[in-house]
């Protein structure tokens, strides 16, 4: 069989390149890619995966990457020649198909910032990564580089026997061609994170630390930043309409501050409701996606209590949907950092102030849970460890991104909280989420500093220092202990989890032995 090159893949006639919104949105319709909700959202729904695969996601072992990576679980290598098959076949049958071609950028520092083209069977993830990434100025099309272009076939199924793939869907990252390949999966997420695996690569070797976390801006230009995987509330969290959003998920942090890596919002959905999370509710318009959210058969209005489909439904839309954010991207140097964890146990604080060292400890830990939806085969709440808060995204040692973490927060003299944003009075099953206007009055005293003047308390398990009093918050909320009806069964649960911080983080030495230079010593307790 005749190979074909992407040149030639482009060159076709049913190409359509960078199509305006309301183009995309009409063409998706009329392909019966998806239905308008009331509010003129385009609502689409993602079959058989609702979630990331990571078990079949891979990275291309070659001589210019191969002594960089951190493989293992996580970073999975795939045979050259395997890749370069499954490529080829890619491309065959891609090469009748109406395509969709989007040309932007990850980065809004346009010193760091990656041109990138993203190629779609669909009209509708076409949107999604217009909505995403950011977008050029229409004088910089034509002069538009592509340095990594995704090629996206959902509807192609890899034969395992064949292509070296696990299964029938593959993610597969080739750094010396520059080539992000995704098939025989629809979740639209897997480009947006396989591109923010490729800026985390790139990124430390310039000093730059790539970060899974949101930030957003006070009136007098101080910045806060949010850690946590999927779910722990970044997305929520920021999205305060008292501060400027400078974006919800990806971020770089340079030698001029921070910025975002993408144009637009990810978030969950599911129980969105307008009373807690009004930016987010009312950015769902003509323009946003909605993903695996049920609708009306008459009225298409959305229901995001209805998880029938599956806990992990989505929107995406553009930054600009927010009021008062910041589009382009740009934010000076952290004055915060809160790291969020979703403790299924019950057990850590709501709020505690860390040491340089314990934030070293506790982003190498990245203590939280993976809750369900998230991932696919995850049916409820499950207690983890994720490296970094975004362990599935980083390629390199786990050391590097840490070691960049301690030097920018010893330099800039950067605060740093742990906010559960999980259990309280018990673990899951027996006790409750915290109360989401307690978190708000936390961070919001956090950040304006506030906080700073009352005593704190070390927590006798972790060491974490605890507050003894936060404006808005019921004293007793504070410390874990007081709020367990039966004070045996915390202390029981609060020593299991220490033992599981010390298990984990035994594990992560003997992976990477360099967090040994880190932190000669243990920093939890």
């Amino acid at each position: 069989m005749e190979n074909v090159t992407l040149e030639q893949l482009l060159c076709n006639i049913g190409v359509h390149r960078n199509l305006s919104v309301p183009k995309l949105v009409e063409i998706a319709i009329k392909r019966d890619e998806g239905q308008l909700t009331n509010t003129g959202a385009l609502r689409v729904v993602t079959g058989k995966y609702t979630g990331r695969s990571p078990k079949d996601k891979f990275i291309v072992d070659e001589p210019s990457i191969s002594d960089k990576i951190a493989w293992g679980n996580v970073n999975q290598p795939f045979d050259q020649e395997k890749f370069d098959v499954l490529y080829q076949d890619v491309l065959r049958y891609l090469n009748d198909k109406e395509l969709f071609v989007f040309d932007g950028y990850v980065g809004s520092e346009e010193l760091y910032r990656l041109p990138i083209r993203v190629i779609n069977e669909y009209a509708w993830h076409s949107l999604f990564a217009q909505r995403l990434f950011i977008r050029p100025r229409k004088e910089d099309v034509n002069n538009h580089r592509a340095k990594f272009t995704v090629v996206y076939a959902p509807n192609f199924k890899a034969d395992p026997s064949l292509h070296g793939t696990k299964t029938e869907t593959f993610i597969i990252v080739n750094y010396e061609k520059g080539i992000i390949l995704i098939g025989g999966t629809e979740y639209a997420g897997e480009m947006k994170k396989s591109i923010f695996s490729v800026m985390n690569t790139i990124l430390p070797e310039h000093g730059v630390l790539p970060m899974h976390c949101s930030a957003n801006m006070g009136d007098q230009g101080d910045v806060a930043m949010f850690f946590g995987l999927s779910g722990t509330g970044k997305t929520t969290l920021s999205a305060d309409p008292t501060r400027y959003l400078i974006g919800d998920d990806e971020h770089g942090w340079s030698e001029s501050g921070i910025f975002n890596m993408e144009g637009g919002c990810y978030a969950k959905c599911i129980n969105l409701n307008v009373e807690n999370e009004p930016q987010i509710y009312d950015s769902i318009r003509f323009g946003a996606i909605v993903e695996n959210v049920v609708t009306d058969g008459d009225t298409r209005e959305p229901d995001y209590d209805d998880n029938t489909l599956t806990e992990n439904t989505r929107t995406a839309y553009p930054i600009e949907h927010i009021e008062g954010s910041l589009t382009d991207g740009l934010g000076g140097h952290p004055n915060i950092i809160i790291f969020l964890t979703a403790d299924a146990f019950g057990v850590l604080p709501p709020i505690s102030k860390l040491t340089k060292e314990q934030a070293m400890y506790h982003f190498l830990s990245g203590y939280t849970s993976k809750l369900a939806g998230t991932e696919r085969g995850v049916k409820e709440p499950e207690a983890t460890f994720s490296t970094c808060y975004g362990a599935p995204f980083l390629p390199l040692y786990p050391s590097v991104y840490a070691k960049l973490l301690g030097e920018k927060v010893g330099q800039y003299r950067t605060k740093v909280y742990l906010v559960n944003t999980g259990w309280t009075g018990g673990p899951f099953g027996e006790g409750k989420r915290m109360n989401l206007s307690y978190t708000r009055a936390m961070l919001t005293a956090a950040i304006t500093g506030e906080l700073d003047n009352f005593n704190v308390n070390p927590d006798p398990n972790f060491g974490l220092l605890i507050p003894e009093f936060c404006p808005g918050v019921p004293r007793e909320v504070l410390v874990p202990r007081n709020t367990w009806a039966n004070k045996d069964a915390y202390d029981k649960q609060a020593k299991e989890l220490v033992e599981k911080f010390d298990e984990n983080f035994e594990k992560l030495k003997m992976f990477d032995p360099n967090i040994d230079d880190l932190l000669q010593t243990k920093q939890t307790h």
